[in-house]
């Protein structure tokens, strides 16, 4: 074999080579160092003493890691929902080809360009009570209405909510008009020709045509309310107390504030057990619906 043929035999496992050796370091690698660690009772620095499950039943046993979980399933729940459906919403009336839709395109998915730092704190001007709407609907007149989501203790996590939707809504509207450009025209047209209205024809033919684009797109969201850490520290810090509290910034905190890295660990790999929970089960039925489709 020539020298030639070699190099680009082996030219791919050069280039793929410090990729794959850098995952398996920094990704798969400290998963492992960080799965140790919770088992021990590593505080501001690791300690490598096997402790057994100790740390994960302190975290059970914490009051504010419940808050933190339930906290998660309200943004997780809401966020996912009213990006879908908000998504969704756009990409159908976008798909209508209506004049000016590349400005309008656009106009929806600049939010996602944006940081989730920089989308927290403008949203916690827009809604904090003494500067942002609820000022504005004072110095209007509307001296009775109040919006003071922001510090409410019983309503603090879903401004992120708003927030979050905000940002996500118009990435979620360009995934799914990509899935509507690549159905064919022809079955709607068909559709049409038997009498079929458009409401229909979305319902029952395309939105169920693009089950592979929901999978991509739960999946995404599922990843990003998991661990949503800069939109909730931008937003409320956690507050008001730990009122909007999601499991990463609890895990930050522990780990790295108060000093006490196991049980900060141990809420780290409870959070890849949820992302794992939420793929798992995703992958599951996507794989069952393409093979029963062959």
């Amino acid at each position: 074999m020539s020298i030639r043929k070699q190099f680009d035999r082996w030219i791919p496992q050069l280039v793929l080579g410090p990729t794959l050796i850098a995952s398996l370091v920094f990704v798969y690698g400290f998963i492992f160092l960080t799965g140790y660690l919770s088992l021990t009772e590593s505080r501001m620095m690791p300690n490598f003493e096997f402790s057994g499950l100790s740390q994960y039943y302190n975290l059970f046993d914490n009051e504010r890691w419940w808050t933190s979980l339930k906290n998660l399933g309200i943004f997780g729940v809401l966020f996912i929902g009213l990006s879908i459906t908000i998504g969704l919403f756009l990409a159908i009336l976008l798909d209508q080809k209506i004049r000016g839709e590349g400005f309008l395109r656009a106009i929806y998915l600049y939010p996602m360009a944006l940081s989730f730092i920089v989308t927290g704190t403008a949203w916690k001007w827009m809604l904090n009570p003494s500067l942002g709407l609820e000022k504005v609907m004072h110095d209007w007149g509307w001296t009775s209405f109040t919006f003071d989501w922001l510090v409410n203790s019983d309503m603090s996590i879903y401004t992120v909510v708003i927030a979050g939707v905000w940002q996500s809504s118009g990435f979620v509207m360009a995934l799914f008009l990509a899935g509507l450009r690549g159905i064919d025209d022809e079955i709607i047209k068909a559709a049409q020709v038997d009498g079929a209205s458009l409401p229909t024809i979305y319902w029952r033919i395309v939105i169920p045509a693009m089950r592979p684009v929901f999978f991509s797109v739960i999946l995404i969201l599922s990843h990003i309310a998991i661990k949503s850490f800069d939109l909730v520290i931008a937003l409320t810090s956690g507050g008001p107390g730990n009122s909007s509290d999601v499991p990463a910034i609890f895990m930050y905190q522990f780990s790295f504030t108060r000093g006490q890295l196991g049980l900060g660990s141990a809420s780290a790999m409870m959070m890849l057990a949820t992302i794992v929970a939420v793929l798992v089960p995703l992958m599951y039925l996507e794989t069952r619906s393409a093979k029963a489709m062959r």
